[in-house]
């Protein structure tokens, strides 16, 4: 993996890895923090650039904290970036000066799991495989991308580790927790149908009628919506690459993104207001 989610928790997890302040001082050096930054492209919100010293910790934090907020893509890569200079410090390995300590480990770990990603205790990632979850354990993996989507993150249009997209992998989840089981051979349109009718959300099949809350209306035009980003897909891949045909533009293929991430979104929230 060349890049991890990041939020405020796992900011703070990631800077505990390199905080040696109360303790004898340990790898990544300041100089190796440094090379990440530079790699990630963030030696410019670096607050050591000036010359004033900062702590290891409050040093990553300073520049996560940028990061997620004005380019999330190059805080992702940082935050892998850290990862891996911790590992290879031998901070993972318990009988090692440099390692990080149980909980700082532990911390980490749970702050990653609710992005969908496994930290091994080595200090490998890897993504959680979808196939092997089910029930609010799914649901929580798919909120992990569904979080990165909304950012406008592209590789979060895949429900990596699967041929789903996304959305067709909520989709599936919904009405197999509603209905016990899905059909694994519909097409896009077909099995979207379904879980909104699963969910109790109109779809354009189902004509308005009077009275009807306004809801409806903006529920057909989500789904309307699944079906045209669905088409921008490209089909010939299953997840490596850019998933979007080669001349949609960066901007349509990030506001296609975060199209999924909302719709996505409500089906989750339409699911756990079904099964509490």
């Amino acid at each position: 993996m060349d890049r991890v989610p990041v939020n405020d928790t796992i900011i703070y997890a990631l800077a505990r890895l390199v905080d040696d302040a109360q303790k004898d001082r340990r790898d990544p050096s300041h100089s190796d923090i440094e090379f990440q930054f530079k790699r990630a492209g963030l030696t410019h919100v670096d607050p050591n650039k000036d010359g004033s010293p900062v702590g290891k910790a409050k040093r990553l934090r300073t520049v996560l904290s940028w990061a997620i907020e004005n380019d999330i893509a190059k805080a992702e890569t940082l935050s892998v970036g850290i990862i891996s200079a911790v590992k290879g410090c031998g901070g993972f390995r318990n009988t090692s000066p440099n390692f990080v300590g149980v909980d700082a480990a532990a911390d980490l770990s749970g702050a990653l799991h609710a992005e969908g990603i496994v930290l091994g205790e080595d200090g490998s990632i890897s993504l959680v495989a979808l196939e092997n979850l089910s029930g609010r354990n799914l649901t929580q993996a798919l909120r992990g991308y569904v979080n990165r989507a909304k950012k406008g993150i592209e590789d979060a249009a895949l429900a990596v580790g699967t041929s789903k997209d996304l959305v067709e992998a909520v989709a599936a989840h919904v009405i197999r927790e509603l209905w016990g089981s899905y059909p694994s051979t519909a097409n896009f349109p077909s099995l979207l149908g379904q879980a909104f009718v699963a969910l109790e959300m109109a779809t354009p099949e189902q004509e308005s009628v009077q009275g009807e809350h306004q809801r409806c209306r903006l529920e057909r035009s989500l789904y309307e919506t699944a079906c045209a980003v669905n088409n921008l897909r490209n089909k010939q891949g299953t997840g490596h690459g850019r998933p979007w045909v080669p001349d949609l533009r960066a901007g349509e293929a990030k506001a296609a993104v975060e199209f999924i991430g909302v719709i996505s979104e409500l089906m989750l929230d339409n699911l756990e207001r079904k099964k509490p």
